[in-house]
């Protein structure tokens, strides 16, 4: 596998398995970090949760109704916040480096969407 990047308006993701240490990469348009496979794997894992929470949760919101929901593991603390088809998401990283990202509700389709493709989890 060669070292992959995804992007669209506002997010970036990237897997390379040839890195020594640094495998993923997280960002914008206007920040960046790089995560380890470890960090990236739960990244995902954690984002895939919290985009089923609130797809299961949906149904009993009203259309105005706000909604804020948080996961996390060992190396990192995720949250989501708006509303059931327009949310945000927020990261911060535990690990050594410590880092914090935020992508906007019109960046999170195609980041989840990217998210899911990369595979490495």
């Amino acid at each position: 596998m060669e070292r992959l990047v995804k992007s669209g308006p506002g997010w970036r993701i990237g897997w390379n398995p040839h890195a020594p240490e640094f495998k993923g990469l997280l960002g914008t348009d206007d920040w960046a970090v790089e995560l380890t496979e470890a960090e990236l794997n739960d990244f995902c894992r954690l984002l895939a949760q919290l985009a089923d929470t609130i797809k299961q949760i949906a149904t009993e919101l009203m259309d105005e109704e706000k909604i804020a929901c948080e996961a996390e593991s060992d190396l990192l603390w995720m949250e989501v916040e708006g509303y059931a088809h327009s949310y945000s998401l927020r990261f911060i990283l535990n690990t050594g480096r410590c880092a914090e990202g935020q992508w906007d509700n019109s960046a999170v389709p195609g980041l989840l969407q990217a998210a899911e493709m990369l595979k490495v989890f």
